[in-house]
């Protein structure tokens, strides 16, 4: 049974100003990973968050078991995706 995956506002907001290619890249990946997410995901420290690495860019979500649910925060440029987490 597959993860569902919801995009909170802020990142459906990131995703739009991200350059189409990068974008799609960034969207296949999520639907690649919903199986077993934790096969692809890093943990953060200090936040209960996971990052997923596509390219330059990382998805940060919270992977919630209970409920089978990906639900992604922020999506952003490697250097810039941590701050304020």
């Amino acid at each position: 049974m597959s993860y569902a995956v919801e995009l909170s506002e802020t990142a459906k907001g990131n995703l739009r100003h991200i350059e189409q290619q990068s974008a799609k890249r960034i969207t296949d990946k999520i639907e690649r990973i919903r199986n077993n997410p934790f096969d692809y995901v890093k943990r953060l420290r200090g936040v209960p968050f996971y990052s997923l690495r596509v390219g330059d860019y990382r998805v940060i979500m919270d992977i919630r078991k209970g409920i089978m649910l990906i639900f992604v925060v922020r999506i952003g440029h490697r250097k810039e995706v941590y701050e304020e987490l």
